[in-house]
């Protein structure tokens, strides 16, 4: 029996022996080689420094894909740096070329976190392994650029103190100019692997009614009142994002220690929170440390992207000077910002202040500081017209046309019909949300010493707004350089021109009567302008012709006959009105066009203007209303009627400033019926305002369309408890929340709905329903154990069906024991070999020898059935015999083997 303890023993030591010593750490990675292939990953970990037996010289860094390597120490002379309050800093730095590109999962995984971790597996955090990972994408380097995670500047080992907040930044700078976002996560002990009792530090005994709280834009990670000293960790996956896509996750563990300070406070500090500021402008604002504890001395250090920047960064010798002094002591932050500097991420600097108490290593305090450097605006932007074309020009040289890293791209040229003379903000460039359209996305042409843009195929008699942004881009480093990340500058001031009116302007295309066959429509125009025209250069007689198109953007225009007016003078062409008839108002939308000769020569044309056409698309108790149109002015608002079954009239119901309008708590099964007015405008002083028109009536019946919301599932069996293995005991029961004690817009459940699946991510069958909406509970029994995945919907009093409950999926919880020992000697009691009763077993593979390792009996059968005798049918001696079984259990995820055999020694007892 010596040969099985040794070894057992030997074990046992050695795990003890490589414990206890990992706190915290990440890793990072950065291309090489212009974009190709090859990276270098950086493993960062923080140690705990007396652990000296589990002291690391080497990792092993899997590379995500199939390759594993030892890479050794590189900091402290391979040795390390010790830091102070037991703290080891290590860095190990390895380099890897990939056989193509996609995404890689690189890890490194080192026993054992060290001891009294307070929200990990506690009281014994020393026995679950250490892991990081960092999620890495090779980008398209002709497109997309080169990719490198971003620098994490604030080491992840901290303190903090009872009845304090404790702050956390990661003090994340990516020099790509990718966006950067945060997520809390729990620590992981392997790939895809959390660690095993975890709960979030608030959550531990003792720190009841505090609170965690991490920003997911700034990365501060913020404890408000911890009251349980002691070591905790969480974990921060830190993501890169470059146009709208997640290319990369680093995944941070970070360890702090809660201290009872006593009466010694930790520091604060006074300063700026965030700032935004133009390119070029020197930020400078001081910072203050004080301590609630007057005689202590205090010190302040920092560290963040304006530090690291590649180009022209902030001066951090006053900030790496670790020098105490007297309180409150203030130093001056100074960055004199660059055109470089343009981001569409804010800067993120961690200011950090630390006393010199006695009685502990020193109390610290943090805060986070953003800093935003934007483009400047373009400056003098000016609107020339000539017919249906407009000429814009701006200054030149533009402030930022000329960078170190040549980031300037070129203007953007944006518009809107109608001003909108918003208030420009330092802290949002861009014109998101403004109701400009972008018309040129890069503009560099330059006339007469201005940068010029011609904006050409208008409509006359309009009235056009232009603004102008600078835009600023990464190039790839391809021999065609591409621009990535591009970041827009501050908006130019916004200059207006309203084009001349050489043609008529259609005014009014309304609904006057609404059927198949016979529906009417009401046309209005208004003659040019005078001016414009220029009626000696064009004299009469003067002619309109009308066309017609079917649908909204109709362009099949036909003329009508009879629509066609002249008149000799200029003063004789005054507005006119037409009705259109024998028309399908009901089903269609019309479009309408004028052309306008002079003197028998063709002026122009006006655009194509429709009439508005009404939408109803009903549900319960509800009919959204919407209406479609395509005209030249503004339709700044609506009126929405409905029809009165009592008075036989029309009556207005509401108002709507966008084109749609929900009309609720009707009568499901009722016929409702509407029509749209329209008020719009030209915003022409001379041209009659508002213009109003009329949609055409239609109707929609609500009815309830709507599900219910999902009930909420538990499932419970013989797993959560003793396992007997009596059939008939392998029962799940389902118990659920009706949807109606859920959400409040759900009052009409009448029934539910059971599937099930005997395998995790397999098809769903129903099994049972319900007409009852008070019977919420199920019992199944499944063919083959009780493993498998349920899910319930709910039914309401339309036979809607609601979405799936969540999905709760059980497992069976295999249980194969054998006996010690057995006695085949004829008397009827414990004859054979076998096992005790046993569940979820589909098969086994058993192997038994003798003393001298001869293989005497093997089987497949769960029931073992071994009477004591060996491969030849003949009677064994009495003694010890030692068995091996493989064990193949049904699981949830279908048949698996055990992941240890089961082993161990039988007495054969035969007796005299």
């Amino acid at each position: 029996m010596m040969r099985y303890i040794l070894p057992l023993l030997f074990c046992f030591v050695s795990v003890a022996a490589y414990a206890t010593h990992n706190r915290a750490g990440q890793i990072s990675v950065r291309q090489l080689d212009g974009c190709g292939l090859a990276v270098e990953a950086t493993i960062t970990t923080y140690t705990k420094a007396s652990s000296t037996n589990a002291d690391r010289d080497t990792l092993t860094i899997c590379w995500g894909d199939g390759f594993c390597e030892e890479v050794a120490r590189s900091n402290g002379n391979g040795n390390g740096v010790v830091l102070q309050d037991d703290i080891k800093l290590n860095t190990y730095i390895a380099t890897h070329t990939y056989g193509g590109r996609g995404t890689y999962a690189i890890s490194t995984t080192d026993p054992n976190r060290n001891q009294g971790i307070l929200n990990v597996n506690f009281p014994n955090s020393e026995n679950i392994e250490f892991h990081l990972e960092t999620s890495y994408t090779f980008l398209n380097p002709l497109f997309q650029g080169c990719n490198n995670t971003p620098v994490l500047e604030n080491p992840p080992v901290d303190k903090g103190c009872i009845g304090q907040p404790y702050i956390h930044n990661p003090g994340a700078y990516d020099e790509d100019g990718d966006s950067i976002s945060y997520s809390l996560t729990t620590p992981q002990q392997g790939v895809n692997d959390p660690v095993p009792n975890y709960v979030f530090p608030h959550l531990v005994t003792g720190n009841e009614g505090s609170n965690i709280f991490l920003n997911s834009v700034t990365g501060d990670f913020v404890w408000d009142s911890p009251s349980r000293a002691g070591e905790y960790n969480f974990a921060i996956f830190i993501i890169s994002w470059r146009n709208g896509t997640p290319i990369d996750t680093v995944l941070r563990d970070v360890q702090f220690t809660i201290e009872d300070c006593g009466d010694n406070l930790p520091p604060q500090i006074q300063t700026i929170d965030e700032i935004c500021v133009v390119a070029g402008t020197l930020v400078s604002f001081p910072v203050t440390a004080t301590d609630p504890d007057m005689d202590d001395q205090v010190r302040l250090t920092a560290a963040g992207g304006p530090f690291i920047v590649e180009n022209f960064p902030a001066d951090n010798t006053i900030w790496t000077d670790r020098t105490y002094g007297d309180q409150p002591f203030t130093k001056q932050f100074v960055w004199q910002t660059t055109c470089e500097h343009i981001a569409d991420q804010p800067y993120t600097i961690v200011f950090r202040a630390q006393d010199n108490s006695e009685d502990t290593t020193g109390l610290s305090f943090s805060k986070t500081v953003t800093i935003k450097v934007v483009g400047p605006a373009p400056e003098d932007l000016q609107a020339e017209s000539e017919s249906n074309e407009v000429t814009l020009t701006w200054e030149s040289p533009y402030d930022c046309e000329v960078t170190v890293d040549n980031s300037f791209f070129g203007f953007s040229v944006w518009r809107r019909e109608g001003s909108n003379q918003f208030p420009i903000d330092t802290c949002t460039p861009g014109l998101a949300g403004r109701g400009y359209q972008l018309i040129d996305p890069q503009v560099l042409e330059i006339e007469d010493g201005r940068y010029t843009f011609f904006d050409q195929g208008l409509d006359r008699g309009r009235t056009y707004c232009y603004r102008v942004l600078g835009n600023f881009v990464r190039f790839t480093t391809t021999a065609s350089p591409e621009p990535y990340n591009q970041v827009e500058s501050l908006p130019s001031m916004e200059v207006c021109i309203q084009l001349s009116r050489d043609v008529p302007l259609i005014t009014n295309v309304s609904v006057e009567e609404t059927s198949t066959s016979d529906g009417e429509m009401f046309l209005r125009w208004t003659k040019p302008k005078a001016e414009d025209l220029d009626t000696l250069q064009n004299p009469g007689p003067y002619r309109y012709e009308l066309f017609r198109a079917t649908g909204i953007n109709g362009t099949d225009f036909q003329a009508l006959p009879g629509a066609v007016f002249e008149a000799p003078e200029f003063y004789l062409a005054n507005d006119t009105t037409f009705t259109d008839t024998e028309l399908n108002t009901q089903d269609n939308a019309y479009t309408y066009r004028l052309d306008f000769y002079a003197n028998n020569e063709f002026i122009g044309s006006t655009t194509g203007v429709s009439s508005v056409f009404l939408n109803i698309a009903s549900t319960d108790e509800t009919n959204n209303l919407s209406w479609d149109f395509d005209v030249p002015w503004d339709n700044f608002e609506f009126t929405v009627y409905r029809f009165n079954q009592q008075s036989m009239l029309f009556d207005s119901i509401g108002r709507s400033s966008e084109p749609f309008y929900s009309d609720q708590g009707l009568v499901n099964g009722r016929e409702y019926c509407y029509f749209v007015e329209a008020f719009g405008s030209y915003g022409v002083d001379d041209v009659a305002a508002p213009l109003i028109n009329l949609s055409q009536e239609n109707c929609g019946t609500p009815l309830d369309t709507i599900p219910p919301c999902p009930p909420q599932l538990e499932v419970f069996n013989i797993c959560d408890g003793a396992t007997t293995c009596v059939e008939e005991e392998l029962v799940n029961e389902l118990k659920w929340i009706n949807p109606m004690n859920l959400c409040e817009e759900t009052d009409d459940v009448v029934g539910y709905r059971i599937y099930y699946t005997p395998v995790e991510g397999g098809d769903f069958e129903l099994i049972a329903s319900h007409d009852d909406s008070q019977d919420t509970t199920e019992l199944h029994m499944p063919d083959l154990g009780i493993a498998g995945c349920y899910a319930v919907t709910a039914v309401d009093t339309f036979n809607n069906e609601s979405a799936f409950s969540n999905i709760v999926c059980v497992d069976n919880c295999p249980n194969y024991e054998l006996p010690n020992v057995f006695t085949p000697n004829g008397d009827g009691v414990h004859e054979i070999f076998q096992p005790y009763p046993y569940c979820f077993i589909q098969s086994v593979e058993v192997q038994i020898f003798d003393r001298w390792g001869v293989l005497v009996h093997e089987t497949k059968d769960p029931d073992i059935n071994w009477d004591g005798t060996n491969m030849d049918g003949k009677p064994l001696d009495d003694g010890t015999y030692y068995y091996v079984v493989r064990v193949f259990e049904q699981r949830v995820s279908g048949v698996s083997e055990r992941a240890e055999p089961l082993a161990g020694f039988v007495e054969l007892i035969r007796g005299k």
